[in-house]
């Protein structure tokens, strides 16, 4: 003789349980107090009611509903079962919810990255204009250097990267985002704050600096513009942040060449002076907003370039819309 209920238990939990909408439908008979009331508001016929509850009385192997003239009652087993499938229902709810709001975050998630001048100074109010304008748009913002940026960008782990080097990769498209120099820094009791004429290429190139780590924006237009003169010297630090080199360059452990947008503080306020510079020396850059040539970018991310770009109020050479 077969065990039909040892057959039952063995078969997958999907093809025993009864599906939600039978679930339903049960629920709004134990609250309305009759099929056709149920059937009326999940806007289902009464006939399609009626065949649901069977069909769902034949595969539980339970009658759940004791029917009359005056309307549908409920059994025992009806009850315990109507319990239960309350407690399916609230939790398939949760998990509707919960897929749609995931749903929301992956649709509505900006990736960006970008180097450490833009993403202290710049990109807070960039952010902050982009969250006003699209509300439901999260951004996880990855701060690093321009190398590091352009790294993600290739490995499609960021949407979109802002970098302040001299150089775009040919796999990059790039807009110009604003201008920015460098800045030969020192503190105030330093020898150079008395000098007479501006500091020269090769004397910047042969003095040893405290310096931003290689990869960064603002060590490659250093060393760019030192090119001719072989620079920059063996730094008497490299740092991959900005607060430790200002403090060190105020303490009078040596110049450093940072960002003016990082040190502009510090000069207003007397703890660091600049040292002019020759005209030889071309330390202005401009920040540009990268992404991949071979990727469309999000909706999100075209309005955040939008908004950079009226901020800054670049010129634009043709095409660097997106």
């Amino acid at each position: 003789m077969t065990d039909v209920s040892g057959e039952s238990r063995s078969l997958p939990a999907s093809r025993r349980l009864p599906d939600l909408h039978s679930l339903e439908l049960l629920v709004a008979i134990a609250e309305t107090g009759s099929i056709g009331r149920a059937a009326a508001r999940l806007a289902v016929t009464q006939p399609a009611a009626s065949a649901r509850i069977r069909t769902l009385e034949r595969r539980l192997r339970l009658q759940l509903l004791e029917r009359s003239t005056r309307g549908s009652r409920l059994t025992p087993a009806g009850l315990v079962v109507t319990d239960w499938a309350r407690a399916v229902l609230a939790q398939a709810q949760e998990l509707a919810e919960g897929l749609a709001a995931l749903q929301a975050q992956q649709q509505d998630h900006l990736r960006v990255a970008a180097s450490l001048t833009l993403a202290e100074h710049l990109l807070p109010g960039w952010l902050v204009t982009l969250r006003q304008v699209e509300p439901g748009v999260h951004v996880g913002l990855r701060v690093t250097n321009s190398y590091q940026v352009i790294e993600a960008l290739r490995h499609g782990e960021v949407d979109l990267g802002f970098i302040e080097g001299p150089f775009v990769p040919q796999d990059l498209r790039s807009l110009a985002v604003g201008r920015d120099r460098l800045a030969v820094v020192t503190a105030p009791f330093h020898p150079w704050t008395r000098r007479r004429a501006p500091l020269g290429g090769a004397e910047l190139a042969d003095t040893p600096l405290l310096l931003r780590e290689a990869g960064s924006g603002t060590r490659e237009t250093l060393e760019h513009a030192l090119r001719p003169w072989n620079g920059p010297s063996v730094p008497v630090l490299e740092l991959g942040a900005t607060s430790p080199l200002r403090s060190a360059a105020a303490q009078g452990a040596a110049p450093a060449v940072l960002s003016y947008l990082a040190v502009r503080d510090d000069l207003a306020a007397g703890r660091l002076v600049e040292v002019p510079v020759a005209e030889e020396l071309e330390l202005t850059r401009v920040l540009r907003a990268v992404w991949r040539a071979d990727a469309e970018l999000p909706a999100s991310a075209r309005q955040l370039l939008r908004l950079t770009r009226a901020a800054a109020a670049a010129p634009l050479a043709e095409g660097d819309v997106p």
